[in-house]
């Protein structure tokens, strides 16, 4: 750790919060400690007992969304296995927030404005950020396999200025509604590092019953126990109201506005 940056991330964590009191969201606190952790073939949670750590906040936040709460925000640790290095770490801090009736061109406005108002807090330079469309960057006829190699090891390291890059391919949707050939979907990249995750929630429980089956069946395959299907998030989304909603990387946006080479150096461990 380092004390300069621990004093920056403080700074950071304050101009969080008063941009969603300024806004008119509300803090909200879910449990960790959680049943049914990620609907993502891909990500590994922490297992403890018969239950799981968060990988995100996610699912009970739409409940509590269902339950008539509109503008809420989330600030807190989320913990995710298998992830370990300069821009990764087993506890992380994630700062999730959602809007009803909302898009996800509101969120870009949202995201880039609070982004701005930590770097304004930290005396950094404000980012503009572009907004590109993947189709852009990458063929999107390539077959996923591919499609993630050439992202990860072409198009990603080209994404060092601020950028939002919008309208991922239908396969990617996780739990984004999917337009035509698309998900409705961006991410936000910062000083080389992804930041932060948005989409259109997709309010179908039957459509997300069919992706945590397909998602299961991918771990199956991979050798992978599937994740159990949460029952409580596909009973609450027949009440959600249309919403966006965005994660972002609280640990990476402080590495991010302060020029930290690792993720180490903004915790404390």
């Amino acid at each position: 750790m380092e004390p300069a940056l621990l004093r920056a991330r403080a700074r950071c964590l304050s101009a969080l919060r008063r941009w969603f009191d300024a806004e008119g969201y509300l803090e909200v606190h879910t449990p960790c400690l959680v049943p049914s952790p990620a609907l993502e073939e891909n990500l590994e949670a922490v297992r403890v007992g018969r239950m799981f750590l968060h990988t995100s906040p996610e699912f009970a936040m739409k409940r509590v969304l269902a339950a008539g709460l509109h503008r809420i925000y989330q600030l807190g640790p989320c913990f995710r296995e298998e992830e370990q290095g300069v821009h990764h770490s087993r506890e992380f801090t994630l700062l999730e927030w959602y809007r009803a009736n909302a898009g996800t061109a509101d969120l870009m406005d949202e995201v880039e404005a609070l982004v701005q108002a930590c770097a304004a807090a930290l005396g950094a330079p404000l980012p503009r950020f572009a907004r590109v469309a993947v189709r852009d960057l990458i063929d999107p006829t390539l077959d996923p396999e591919r499609w993630f190699y050439t992202w990860v090891h072409e198009v990603e390291p080209r994404l060092g200025a601020p950028t939002i890059v919008h309208g991922y391919p239908a396969w990617a949707a996780a739990l984004a509604t999917v337009r035509g050939a698309e998900a409705d979907r961006f991410e936000v990249y910062l000083g080389g590092l992804e930041l932060a995750n948005a989409f259109a929630e997709e309010g179908d429980a039957n459509v997300i019953r069919a992706r945590f089956a397909a998602s299961g069946e991918a771990r199956r395959a991979a050798g992978r126990d599937p994740h159990p299907v949460d029952e409580r998030l596909l009973a609450a989304l027949p009440h959600m109201p249309r919403c966006a909603g965005i994660a972002l990387g609280v640990d990476r946006l402080v590495m991010a506005l302060t020029g930290a080479a690792d993720i180490a150096d903004v915790q404390v461990r």
